[in-house]
């Protein structure tokens, strides 16, 4: 009886969601977007082209591990137990992570599943893998290195010691700090312990080297300390890192300090910070920048340090994270530039320190109030040289959880649009404010701008393929960024996306400043695609579709804006894009931060501002065509029976939430007319009507006011016979022309309750909520039933209530979603639910279901294809110089023993030369029609013989090259003995004779 009386009041004569069953309402979770807590590792693979980041366990939820391939490539991968990513590292077709817990884990980057997972005795400090290899090598702070072997998936039987503490039994917590394996000979590896470091050969079985610093009595050292240099200092080490072609040693140590050390002898080459040198001797000064003189400057302790190369591995940088004054205003990452290695065998040792010396440093700068954490090199190509050889950018993690994309070695910041997957955007950096529109289907599909860019970041795996849906209007989420930046891009609807770039506008350089870009509102039309951006100082910037008549060019001259009034921007266009989204019109309406902004599709902008005033704007001026106070409609309409007593009805300051257009009949009417409605923050719905002008202009009336119980949050116009939505579009507008009349109605949701009225001032049909309040509401469409009011409550529920009856026709917890957040929900005409999960990942949610949980990415991540280059190895003069090379299957053996079963990568080879040899191929070296009889352990015992008996026959080899050299130089000796006594004797004989 209820529902019929609503239908009365409201003036709609049909049950609009009659064919919508209670069972029908079953939320399907869909989607995430956005990382769903801070960021805690980064990885790249440059073989497979493919960005790893690993979150930390917050309250928002457990640490995982999401990998970002091209365009909307995918997966995510969920810890067994919640703990943060603290390490991640690509290993050929596996992820390596290690967690808080201690645990590594193995994931196949083919299936995207874990295979494997080791809890090693102890708290890991260090882990290091290697392209190429099969172990993973763990350090602990016991100061132990244990080796896992990823293709076995168990312990292998090295077990390295704490060889500080065998040479040093008095040192204490000598943990381990950092390793890194040889950039060539992968026989050798370097382990820093937080006193010292060594070389450790796996050939000997032993420590090759140490590297022991101290700075002396009346050096200053890193700190630079005055009052310290009086005694000899022994800082702690922090970082251990090799030249990349094994010339040199680097360590690194918490006084802000690097000391390069000549890996033969031991001896220091070069001890210095980022701006001084020879920190090391005696009387040396400190020119730090950020010192005055009779002053210090604290140094930030090193967060991470690279030696990059470029194709050369000889012509290298050292690119550093922290070493800095803490008095700079400006924080960012430090690239030294060395240029190319001196021949270590020609050069003399000043050559060699001079080499140290600073020739030439780039500062890449990042935002202000940010230090960087951690970065992570994108090499062009190479796996090798610690990921660092010719890298094309660098991701750094910022103190406060942003991502920034930098050039390499430049220093310029990298745009993530149309570079890196939109859910890597969402902190790069942070979302400030987020709308979603449905964008008709064919204006989104023609919306691919034209844009300036450098060489894609990521370009591996393959989407999977998705159900189309080509009569649904598209999710188009516009998400605004703290750098005054705005990125529209398609959320879809769990189907095929026909369009997957990303827009971009920068909103600074519109409004020609690049500080105190604060957007709080947005608004994009959805059948012209026009955009419209409001601000927390009182200005709205406007965007069309088009072409750039500036293209790759700077305007000739500035454009002052009009103080109060409409300024024509379109000259304030980016340089590099040559189509899209452009600057049209900016206005400053200078009335407090815009609140709500409206663009229609048929011309005209609706713009609230906090100080209460609101405008309409006629595009085709342009020209703003009405400009009123709320305080001008501060009286309500007394018929407004159903108003509570409570903020609706208290004095105080008011100013527009929500704006809406439609065509329809007002009350009172005869014709239809394009109708504004404004909803304020005390509950007020003000109708204006939109006229034509005889000299081709509009105008616009204040229609009416009817007052509800509190904020409004959401305004629907409907037709009444259909439920349809009764929007200003091109052709409604149109059909005015011929005098066809449009019979709508109002669903009005505010925080307390709903109201489906005739405007301007009917009463209509009213229901309060029940306990919690209403965060976000519309009336939504399910296909072939029919039209419901889908609303989002503070209680973390959404509900469907039927029109006009307002009946209850289901209720579902939406568990993901961020209670604390539900304010900033959207809910779509079609249907789906996005909010906020966390600070900074948002889920899609269709309510129109049958109740599926979130599915799994079905996206492919490893190509076969791609194979990993060869390792590096040493060069013929350190060969000649003596040094054995040790290949991968020595390390085999050497780490794993005799017994370990053969590779799975090595019985692949062998089946793939089984496959060879049964074909007759002529690339196998097996005769065809033979057969093998040799079993994997006599195989693997024939293999360490052979290898042996190779070993022997070389140094028997180099003991006959040695007793040549010196029979050789014994000969030469006694040839010359033998002339000089020839000499001397012919001498005499011609003398006498």
């Amino acid at each position: 009886m209820a529902g019929f009386l609503r239908g009365k009041q409201a003036g709609i004569q049909h049950d609009l969601s009659a064919a919508i069953l209670p069972g029908l309402f079953a939320p399907d979770d869909q989607a995430r977007f956005g990382i769903n807590s801070q960021i805690g590792s980064l990885a790249y693979d440059p073989v497979q082209s493919l960005l790893a980041i690993g979150t930390n366990e917050t309250s928002f939820g457990s640490g995982q591990i999401y990998i970002f391939g091209q365009n909307r490539v995918q997966v995510v991968l969920t810890l067994p137990r919640r703990a943060s990513v603290k390490t991640l590292q690509f290993v050929s077709d596996r992820l390596i992570s290690l967690d808080s817990k201690n645990e590594l884990i193995i994931w196949d980057l083919a299936t995207g599943k874990k295979i494997a997972n080791y809890s090693p005795p102890g708290v890991v400090t260090a882990l290091v893998t290697d392209p190429m290899l099969d172990w993973a090598l763990i350090g602990l702070q016991s100061g132990e290195v244990i080796a896992y072997d990823i293709d076995r998936e168990k312990l292998a039987p090295l077990r390295l010691p704490n060889f500080w503490r065998e040479r040093n039994p008095r040192s204490r917590l000598l943990s381990i700090v950092s390793m890194q394996l040889h950039p060539r000979d992968i026989g050798q590896l370097l382990i820093g312990y937080t006193d010292g470091a060594c070389i450790y050969s796996f050939k000997q079985a032993k420590p090759i080297k140490y590297f022991d610093y101290e700075v002396p009595v009346g050096a200053p050292g890193g700190d630079s300390d005055p009052l310290a240099a009086d005694k000899a200092r022994k800082p702690r080490l922090t970082n251990v890192f090799w030249h990349p072609s094994g010339t040199f040693v680097g360590t690194a140590y918490d006084d802000a300090s690097m000391v390069f050390w000549d890996p033969k002898d031991g001896r220091i080459v070069m001890a210095r910070t980022l701006t001084d040198c020879h920190v090391d001797k005696p009387g040396t000064t400190s020119n730090a920048f950020g010192n005055t003189p009779g002053t210090l400057a604290i140094k930030e302790p090193f967060a991470r340090i690279a030696w990059c190369c470029k194709d050369n591995p000889d012509d290298t940088g050292i690119l550093v994270a922290g070493g800095a004054p803490t008095t700079l205003p400006q924080k960012g990452l430090t690239f030294i530039e060395l240029g190319p290695t001196p021949v270590y065998a020609t050069s003399t040792w000043p050559i060699l320190t001079d080499h140290f010396q600073t020739k030439k440093q780039h500062f890449l700068p990042t935002p202000e109030g940010a230090e960087i954490v951690d970065f992570c090199l994108v090499p062009r190509a190479s796996p090798h040289f610690a990921g660092a050889q010719n890298p094309i950018a660098v991701i750094a993690l910022l103190t406060s959880g942003e991502l920034i994309t930098l050039s390499f070695p430049s220093g310029y910041p990298i745009s993530p649009t149309n570079q890196l997957h939109p859910s890597v955007c969402f902190v790069h950096p942070f979302v400030t404010h987020m709308a979603v529109t449905p964008v008709d289907r064919g204006r989104w599909l023609g919306m691919t701008e034209s844009r300036q860019q450098g060489p894609q970041l990521v370009k591996g795996g393959a989407e999977a393929t998705h159900p189309m849906k080509r009569f649904e209007a598209r999710n188009i989420i516009q998400m605004a960024h703290g750098d005054g930046t705005v990125r529209i891009w398609d959320a879809g609807h769990a189907d095929e996306l026909e369009n997957s770039t990303v827009l971009q506008v920068d909103v600074a350089r519109a409004l020609a400043r690049y500080g105190d870009v604060n957007i709080t509102t947005v608004s994009m039309g959805s059948n012209t695609g026009e955009f419209a951006v409001g601000t927390a100082t009182g200005e709205v910037v406007i965007y069309r579709w088009g072409g750039n008549k500036l293209y790759g060019r700077e305007a000739p001259q500035a454009v002052e804006t009009v103080p109060g009034g409409i300024t024509d921007i379109s000259t304030r266009a980016e340089p590099p894009l040559k189509e899209g989204l452009q600057p049209f019109v900016l206005y400053d309406m200078a009335q407090g931060p815009i609140t709500t902004l409206k663009i229609s599709d048929v011309g005209f902008v609706g713009v609230g501002s906090e100080g209460g005033v609101f405008s309409i704007i006629d595009l085709r001026g342009p020209a703003v065509i009405f400009k009123s106070s709320m305080a001008d409609f501060a009286k309500a309409d007394k018929r407004g029976s159903f108003v509570k007593k409570g903020s609706g009805s208290a004095s105080g300051k008011d100013w527009p939430t929500v704006i809406e257009f439609g065509v329809m009949t007002l009350e009172g009417d005869n014709y239809s007319s394009i109708a504004c409605f404004v909803g304020t923050n005390i509950g007020k719905v003000l109708t204006f009507k939109i006229l034509p002008q005889p000299n081709g202009g509009y105008t616009a009336q204040f229609a009416g006011v009817t007052a509800l119980a509190d904020k409004i949050i959401s305004i629907a116009p409907i037709v009444a016979d259909t439920g349809k939505p009764a929007a200003a579009t091109g052709p409604a507008v149109a059909a005015l022309r011929s005098g066809q009349q449009t019979h709508g109605t109002l669903v009005v949701v505010t925080q307390t309750e709903v109201r489906i009225f005739k405007p301007a001032t009917a009463k209509g049909a009213h229901k309060s909520w029940d306990d919690f309040l209403c965060d976000a509401a519309t009336v939504t469409e399910f296909d072939d039933h029919g039209f419901a009011l889908v609303g989002v409550f503070g209680d973390g529920t959404t509900k469907a209530y039927s029109l006009p009856g307002l009946k209850e026709i289901g209720v579902s917890k939406l568990g993901m979603l961020d209670r604390t957040r539900t304010t900033s929900t959207v809910v779509t005409s079609s249907g789906d639910i996005i909010g906020w999960t966390g600070p900074s990942e948002i889920a899609m949610i269709s309510v129109w279901g049958t109740g599926q949980p979130l599915p799994k990415s079905q996206d492919k991540l490893y190509n076969p294809q791609s194979v990993v280059p060869s390792r590096p190895t040493i060069s013929n003069l350190q060969w000649i110089a003596g040094t054995q090379y040790v290949s991968p299957t020595d390390l085999d053996l050497l780490i794993g023993g005799p017994d370990r079963p053969p590779s799975k990568r090595m019985m692949a080879a062998a089946a793939e030369e089984d496959r060879l040899a049964r074909l007759g191929s002529p690339g196998s070296s097996r005769i065809p029609g033979s057969q093998s009889t040799e079993g994997w352990g006599e195989y693997m015992t024939r293999q360490l013989n052979e290898r042996t008996e190779k070993l022997n026959i070389m140094g028997d080899s180099m003991d006959k090259v040695q007793e040549n050299s010196a029979g050789w130089a014994d000969d030469v000796n006694k040839y010359i003995s033998k002339q000089k006594r020839n000499l001397v004797l012919g001498g005499i004989t011609g003398k006498w004779f």
